[in-house]
């Protein structure tokens, strides 16, 4: 009968099993196992871990500094928003009607806007006074005198 490790000439094929070591020890020995235990089959370069850390600094302040400026996009756009509305001059609060970054590109899609918020709420309108509100000149030329009011009271 033939054995599994032995080879057509009928010698040990199996170096292992030949010099009495397991197959753990001889991962263990391997020439690719680091002084950690860990392998590095990569084959790639590898480099120092200092310059390692250096790099990982500066990837995160560079995704620091992205987070900073799309968090200050979209508050500028935010406030150009408000401000479009605003020089609509038909809406009493800005702020009712919410932020869509399509009204920034498109003046007819933020009057569409507009309108739909208008007919559904009515009462978030502009007030405007018109006509006679009891401030300003008036028709009448007639000067009042509080000396001459008291002086004929007496």
């Amino acid at each position: 009968m033939s054995d599994a490790n032995s080879g057509p000439d009928g010698t040990d094929t199996h170096d292992n099993n030949a010099t009495g070591t397991d197959s753990a020890e001889a991962v263990d020995n391997a020439p690719d196992a680091q002084s950690d235990g860990t392998n590095d089959n990569s084959g790639g370069d590898t480099f120092p871990r200092a310059y390692v850390e250096d790099l990982r600094k500066e990837s995160a302040g560079y995704r620091d500094r992205a987070k900073q400026a799309e968090d200050r996009a979209d508050a500028l756009a935010k406030r150009l928003h408000t401000a479009l509305v605003t020089a609509t001059n038909r809406l009493e609060n800005p702020a009712d009607l919410g932020f869509d970054a399509e009204h920034l590109d498109d003046a007819d899609k933020l009057s569409a806007a507009i309108d739909a918020l208008l007919s559904d709420r009515p009462y978030m309108a502009k007030r405007v006074v018109k006509g006679d509100a009891g401030q300003g000149p008036r028709g009448d030329n007639t000067s009042v005198s509080l000396l001459d009011m008291l002086k004929g009271a007496t």
